[in-house]
Formats: C-alpha cells, structure tokens, sequence
C-alpha cells in the first residue's frame, strides 16, 4: 500500500507557522492537523495563540477544541485521534497538513513511537510526592534509578519526572529503555518544512505576542479556567502557569516578564528538539518567496532543485 502523503511545518513558538499553513493550504488542497499539545483543550484561546473562527472556517481544522481543559490529554491518547484525522483527510482526496510546534506530539503521529503504560495510582502517589518535595528532589530520585533519563530531562520539568518514575515502577526496567526517539523512518510519505529566524527577532515578536494577549485578556480567561477546573497539562501551558503562580499582588508586568522569561526557553528546547531531525528542511520564515518556495516543495518534493533558504538564525 502507498503511504499517505503528508506535509509539515515545524519550528518554535512564534515563528509565523500558522500564517505561512493559511497561505499554502488553500494551494495543495491542504485541510490543517494542529500538532499542538495546548490548542487541543476548548477554552485555552488566548494563550495558545489559537487559529480564530473565521480562519478555520476559510481552511478545515482538526485537533482543536477536542478536550475539556480538566482532561489529562497524554500524547498516546493524542495519537489515535490525529491519525485518524490524517487518514480521514487523504480519504476525500485532500492533503494533510500537520502545523505545530509540539515535538513529540509531531513525531507521535508520523513515526512509529510507542508509549509504556500507564498507572492512576502509581502517577498520584509520584504527583503528591512532587508537591511535597519539589522538583529538584524527585529529580535526584530518578537520576539513582535512571541516570540516562535523568540527564535528558529537565530538573524543573515535574511532568516528566514523574511520568519517569512511574514507567520505572510499573515496568520495573530504566524509562530510557522505552526512548524510540531516534528511529526517524515515518509511517507517511512525509515531507517537513521547519521555519526559523534570527533570535532577536523571534524574542521580540514574542515579546509583542504576550503583550497582544494580556491586552486581549489572558489573566483573566486563565483565572475563569482555573475556577472551572484545570488539569496538570494545562495548567502547565506557557502564559496560564505564570498567570496562576504570580504572587497575590503580582502586576501585569511582573507576569508579563515570568511568561517572556519561560517561553524563551521554551523556544530553546523547540529548537534543539527539532534540530535533531534530518528529515526537516530548515527555511528562513523572513524570506521573501517562502510561501511559493514551500508550495512547491510540498506540491513536487523537488528537494534536489528547490534547496532550502538558509539564513541567519537557521539551525
């Protein structure tokens, strides 16, 4: 059997993807998969920079609004769903597109990854033990039990630790065994396109995003969530926890600068996760052409003619 052609465009927060997915859909017959670990929860509007009514309207969207921001979404019960999105679009004759910048979420649906189990119990126990300890002392837990895991995750990063600790108890083996995250053979006819630019730009065009969104609401729409009940991944989404962990008193822009501060590094961890894809073709977001560039690479896969745009800021 053929596999389905599918297009993507990946790279860090920011960088223009969903202007540049608007663009090209209507050109390649193209109907959009977001990729997006946040965009997926209905309500989370403002923050995560979600494609307006209007724009999904002009081209069909999936995998946003699908979840009640109190579900714990993981990215194996994201799978399913976005493949079978994929599956349903090429069936109508029409080419997906996947647009995000969620890297395991991207790779979860176009690579064979496969995710250890899982444990209500096992994770409640390691969650309490991290809102009682802290970070930095369930990290050092698995570094003991795990030192390869350890060292690739983050010692701030709660959510991953505990998901570490739980595979470890439930498998009894190291999480780092379970790491396919180098097997970059697809399921589809895949063609990737990554957008990036310079840093000093991409910062300041992120400094303008969050003040368009506190300007639009964003405090208060993460409290009314909040009231409503929210779930540790979405309460975990960049501007949302820096809103509900701001000190009682904490001005807009004390908020503004803890947001600005965390996504930064957010893009860095994009950037590098990304970076360590062969298979993604890096272009210039500032490129005059880009938008003809990238419809004729998603249109031809003409990569031996069509080279991509290597500027200043390109990994």
């Amino acid at each position: 059997m053929t596999p389905v052609r599918v297009a993507a465009i990946v790279g860090a927060t920011g960088v223009g993807k969903t202007e540049r997915a608007m663009q090209i859909a209507p050109q390649i017959g193209a109907e959009i998969v977001s990729v997006d670990s946040r965009q997926i929860y209905r309500g989370m509007d403002i923050g995560t920079a979600k494609p307006s009514a209007s724009m999904r309207a002009e081209v069909p969207h999936h995998l946003i609004d699908v979840f009640e921001p109190s579900h714990e979404v993981t990215v194996s019960e994201f799978q399913t769903p976005a493949r079978d999105a994929v599956g349903d679009i090429a069936s109508r004759g029409r080419r997906p597109l996947l647009v995000g910048g969620s890297g395991l979420y991207f790779r979860a649906v176009v690579d064979d990854l496969r995710f250890p189990p899982r444990s209500k119990s096992v994770r409640q126990a390691l969650e309490l033990e991290l809102e009682k300890d802290g970070s930095q002392r369930l990290h050092a837990k698995l570094a003991a039990r795990d030192p390869q895991a350890a060292a690739n995750i983050e010692s701030s990063n709660g959510r991953r630790i505990v998901r570490a600790l739980e595979v470890i108890e439930i498998t009894g083996r190291p999480f780092s065994e379970n790491n396919s995250g180098q097997n970059f053979d697809s399921i589809y006819d895949l063609v990737v396109a990554g957008l990036t630019m310079p840093r000093p730009q991409l910062y300041a065009r992120l400094a303008d995003r969050i003040d368009n969104m506190l300007d639009q609401g964003l405090i208060a729409e993460a409290k009314a969530l909040e009231r409503n009940g929210l779930g540790r991944n979405a309460r975990q989404a960049l501007g949302y926890k820096q809103v509900l962990d701001a000190p009682p008193g904490a001005g807009t822009e004390e908020i503004r600068g803890d947001i600005l501060m965390a996504t930064k590094r957010f893009v860095r961890r994009q950037e590098s996760w990304f970076r360590s894809d062969p298979r993604i073709m890096w272009f210039d977001a500032n490129e005059p052409s880009l938008v003809e560039r990238l419809t004729e690479l998603f249109t031809h896969r003409r990569e031996a003619v069509l080279p991509p745009i290597r500027g200043a800021g390109c990994p």
